[in-house]
């Protein structure tokens, strides 16, 4: 099960900005949310949280076993709920499922009280990041790459509508796709500004 871990200030965090509203990391699977969305919120000095853990902690259950009693209407559900709730908490950076970002209200709810940064990647970079990993209950299928690439096709066009978008070719360092997030957040001042 995934651990709540909020980022406390480091000797990398650059104090030089003001966070107006919360960041809401999206994507796919893989896309690399949760490790972009640690260290950019370390980087800012403020919280990182992460719907999913936060599901994890409040149901004391891993999102597999959660999608195996409960299914996925249920999840999704619990999935708005948080993200509101997080929402409404302190700013800071917020990663959410690959799922998280396909309800409307979701989309509505994350562009009237945050901003959404898109971590685009292909097809063959999510898939050599999670084709080793069981943790990902929609790829227990007998061809989790044809399932992935289905999943992949339907999702790209609702991520497309994110307020930003941050590219991610599998080569980049975590680090320098923080710098990329930065720089797409860079055109909202509304959002994050120099001091």
């Amino acid at each position: 099960m995934s651990e709540i871990k909020h980022n406390t200030s480091t000797t990398d965090t650059d104090t030089g900005f003001d966070l107006h509203k919360t960041v809401v990391l999206v994507g796919m699977m893989g896309a690399g949310k949760t490790a972009v969305g640690r260290a950019l919120a370390a980087r800012l000095g403020v919280p990182f949280l992460d719907s999913d853990a936060e599901i994890e902690s409040a149901a004391n259950m891993t999102i597999p076993e959660i999608f195996a009693r409960d299914g996925e209407p249920f999840f999704r559900a619990k999935e708005s709920q948080v993200i509101g709730r997080l929402l409404d908490e302190e700013k800071g950076i917020l990663s959410t499922g690959g799922g998280a970002f396909l309800a409307e209200q979701n989309r509505t709810m994350i562009t009237e009280r945050g901003v959404s940064v898109w971590l685009r990647a292909d097809l063959d970079v999510l898939w050599n990041r999670v084709k080793h990993k069981d943790t990902r209950p929609l790829l227990r299928t007998a061809d989790p790459y044809a399932t992935l690439r289905g999943i992949y096709e339907q999702r790209v066009p609702v991520y497309a509508q994110a307020d930003l978008i941050a590219d991610s070719d599998g080569e980049t360092s975590i680090e320098n796709m923080v710098n990329r997030v930065l720089d797409a957040l860079a055109t909202r001042p509304d959002v994050l500004e120099r001091k």
